[in-house]
């Protein structure tokens, strides 16, 4: 199910998401309604935000170290992500470092290798929760992330953990009302869970277009929706890469926010990127 990306797709992936940005803008202008926000909401603006926050904070700067982040900007992701996801930061950066390290290998968390396609597409949450909650993944892939009072007293708490989405949902019944709020909060929920997030995972470690010699793939019209993280085969080439785009006309806009975060001083290094590590070796 391997494939080199066609003489379409190029075109499509650059000019198809702005098309889409520019229908969206028109329907947001002429269609002021709640049942809309609702599923503008719960389809793209909160599955994006969480998504960024997943890319940027969980993915690039905890599990990689490829960036640091300012304290402060650092704490909103996590704020971002305790309200739309629920996620607790070392789970999760442990069970990502164990699937580099075992990646579509015996160990490896949610491989679709192993455990087939339709499982980890469907069912990736479960076999993520499996390993999170083994206490020897955390020490073994996450030693370095100690909790701190945020963690012990509301992020990760057994109890303070559910406050943030149960809020999340109450404000959008407050903003929309209560059927749209809770229907926006549904969709958002299915699009993260089963959709983007599972879509690494599952359709990425089986279809789409390999630049470099390992298990992963790249969809790139995938990445347009994920932040960049789509682009995973070029990620599990250099890991440590805060940019995930290495053809001309890959999209990676987990990157381009990087860049910009960088520029009004949210973030405070950035480490060298696939492209210009090929440099460097080009040089020698």
């Amino acid at each position: 199910m391997f494939r080199n990306p066609s003489s379409w797709q190029q075109p499509a992936t650059a000019l198809g998401p702005p098309l889409g940005l520019g229908l969206f803008l028109w329907l947001s202008w002429n269609l002021p309604d709640p049942w809309f926000w609702s599923l503008v909401l719960g389809l793209v603006i909160l599955p994006q935000a969480a998504g960024f926050a997943t890319t940027i904070y969980l993915h690039r700067y905890s599990a990689h170290r490829s960036l640091r982040l300012r304290k402060l900007v650092a704490w909103g992701f996590r704020c971002t992500l305790w309200i739309l996801t629920s996620v607790d930061r070392r789970q999760w950066v442990a069970v990502h470092r164990k699937h580099h390290t075992f990646t579509d290998e015996e160990g490896d968390p949610h491989s679709p290798f192993l455990h087939g396609i339709l499982r980890i597409q469907l069912l990736n949450v479960l076999y993520y929760a499996r390993a999170a909650r083994d206490p020897k993944t955390i020490q073994t892939w996450a030693p370095d992330i100690s909790p701190d009072w945020w963690d012990r007293h509301l992020f990760g708490h057994p109890l303070g953990s559910y406050l943030g989405p149960i809020g999340g949902v109450g404000a959008l019944v407050l903003l929309l009302g209560p059927n749209p709020g809770l229907v926006a909060a549904f969709l958002h929920a299915v699009m993260y869970v089963f959709g983007l997030s599972s879509s690494i995972n599952g359709l990425c470690h089986w279809w789409g277009y390999r630049t470099f010699p390992n298990t992963a793939t790249n969809i790139p019209w995938l990445a347009w929706l994920t932040g960049g993280e789509a682009l995973h085969n070029n990620h599990h080439s250099l890991p440590t890469s805060p940019s995930f785009r290495v053809q001309s006309w890959e999209v990676d806009l987990g990157w381009i926010a990087i860049l910009a975060m960088k520029m009004v001083g949210a973030i405070t290094f950035v480490g060298k990127t696939i492209s210009q590590q090929q440099q460097e070796v080009s040089r020698v």
